[in-house]
């Protein structure tokens, strides 16, 4: 789930500034009955735009009823750019749940480059997100847990009361099925799915739903259908960030910079149980100040959404040292101001929690009570359920979440130090998907579809539908991020 954790990441050490993309669109390969024009891709925090051929398919809220309220889904084609092109565009499916196509994948459309050039990328924001009816309210999902329960309640029926929506039809499975009506409406018979995070949720069941439409997948970051965003996710992140210790302490120069990390560490978070801290600092994006409270909790999010990327990892040990060695928490409440503010910019808190609830929150009550071991980010189950029993929500069966069995060739990607999906979840999905192969990019996080040769990989997959005689030996060769032993960058 998220957070931020998401691709648009913008850290007070590092300057990601995307090249524009200039190019004139053209017809895209299979012309179905769906009207395309030009238009230009833009996500919040970016100054590039992608041209692309963009419309709207209108389907009914309610897909089983086919009547009452209908809603746009938002559609975008960036047609392939070489002259062969083949008859099966690759599909985009995001993360979130609650994050929008359109702007989700634009940080990292480079990575689909090889692809690109013989296939058509199509991106639909699912029902709820982005342009496609969305979900919106304020606050991010975690943000909305922190509330108390009489002030949680009062946030999600005023939310609810702003939208025109119902809730209940904004699960996965129905989000599947208006991606194949759009796939029928573009003129494709057959696609590719890239899936990352909870789109490696959707893609599978896409797959299962139907699978005569599929050719191949790539699901990155990998949450297989009998896995419960929940009961793991403080266990997972002590587990990255244990291996990110790990490895300082492995570094001779963020050894020596920083000898007590774990120990200092705790101590931080200590600290803030004890007694939150209130900092007033400059906003990283408006420059206006701005007072933070920050807790225990808050300060668990923010070191989870960092080690999300090898590059914000790579802060993590110098972050915690100097904030405990100078009581200074200025630099950690700016990280916070950033994840906060990614995550309502990008993310659909309505259409998360339409998913989490009606997929994840009814299983969870069944696996409370579960032993917990000792973990830094507090277990996520309770507020989930809080949240769940206010926000109407669909129903989903238990056969949703049997795994799904396939032949389709299917790459699974995992970072080593995955705070949120880890391996473990890619060899899960792996054993009913009988042509699969799974890749593992040593210490990187979350998401690896950028990181070295893995886009060269996935173009040779999708362009031979088979994991049979894949060149993998590359993945080995890629390294994490050195640590930053002072702010001006790593030891030379």
């Amino acid at each position: 789930m998220r957070k931020s954790p998401h691709f648009c990441l913008v850290l007070i050490a590092l300057a990601l500034v995307a090249a524009c993309v200039a190019a004139t669109a053209s017809p895209i390969q299979n012309a179905g009955s769906l009207a395309l024009q030009d238009c230009q891709l833009s996500a919040p925090g970016m100054i590039s735009r992608y041209v692309a051929r963009c419309g709207t398919l209108t389907v009914f809220e309610d897909r089983s009823a086919r009547s009452g309220r209908q809603i746009d889904l938002r559609i975008a084609v960036l047609p392939a750019t070489g002259n062969t092109v083949a008859p099966d565009p690759l599909f985009l499916v995001a993360d979130g749940p609650g994050q929008a196509a359109t702007e989700a994948f634009l940080p990292v459309l480079s990575a689909f480059e090889r692809i690109n050039h013989r296939r058509d990328i199509v991106l639909v924001d699912q029902r709820g997100t982005g342009k496609s009816h969305s979900l919106h309210c304020s606050q991010s999902p975690q943000d909305l847990a922190t509330l108390p329960d009489e002030q949680l309640a009062v946030a999600l029926k005023t939310c609810l009361s702003r939208l025109d929506a119902d809730p209940r039809f904004y699960t996965t499975s129905i989000a599947m099925d208006d991606l194949d009506q759009v796939r029928s409406a573009l003129g494709y018979d057959q696609v590719n799915l890239y899936g990352a995070s909870y789109g490696t949720r959707a893609a599978l069941t896409y797959l299962r739903q139907h699978p005569a439409s599929v050719r191949t997948a790539i699901l990155d970051g990998v949450m297989p259908q009998d896995w419960l965003l929940g009961p793991s996710v403080a266990r997972d992140a002590q587990r990255a960030l244990d291996l990110i210790w790990s490895r300082c302490e492995a570094e001779p120069a963020c050894q020596a910079a920083f000898p007590h990390i774990r120990t200092e560490f705790e101590m931080l978070l200590a600290n803030l149980e004890r007694q939150p801290e209130k900092v007033t600092v400059a906003h990283p994006v408006t420059g206006v100040p701005t007072e933070v409270t920050l807790t225990h909790q808050r300060l668990a999010s923010t070191i989870r959404s960092l080690s999300y990327r090898s590059e914000s990892a790579a802060l993590l040990p110098l972050l915690v040292h100097e904030t405990q060695r100078s009581s200074d928490y200025s630099r950690l409440a700016a990280q916070y101001l950033i994840l906060k503010d990614d995550l309502e910019q990008s993310v659909s808190d309505g259409m998360s929690l339409s998913v989490l609830c009606a997929e994840d929150a009814t299983f969870l009550a069944q696996n409370a009570g579960s032993p917990k071991a000792r973990t830094y980010l507090n277990d996520m189950a309770d507020g989930l359920r809080g949240m769940c029993a206010t926000w109407p929500h669909g129903q989903v069966s238990a056969a949703f979440r049997q795994p799904v069995m396939s032949e389709t060739p299917v790459l699974l990607l995992s970072g080593e130090a995955d705070p949120v999906t880890p391996p473990a979840n890619g060899d899960q999905a792996a054993r009913t998907l009988a042509n699969s192969l799974h890749l593992v990019a040593p210490g990187q996080g979350h998401m690896v579809i950028s990181r070295g040769c893995i886009p060269k990989i996935a173009a040779a997959f999708v362009e031979r539908a088979t994991v049979k005689g894949l060149e993998t030996d590359c993945i080995k060769d890629i390294q994490p991020e050195p640590f930053f032993v002072s702010f001006a960058g790593p030891d030379s």
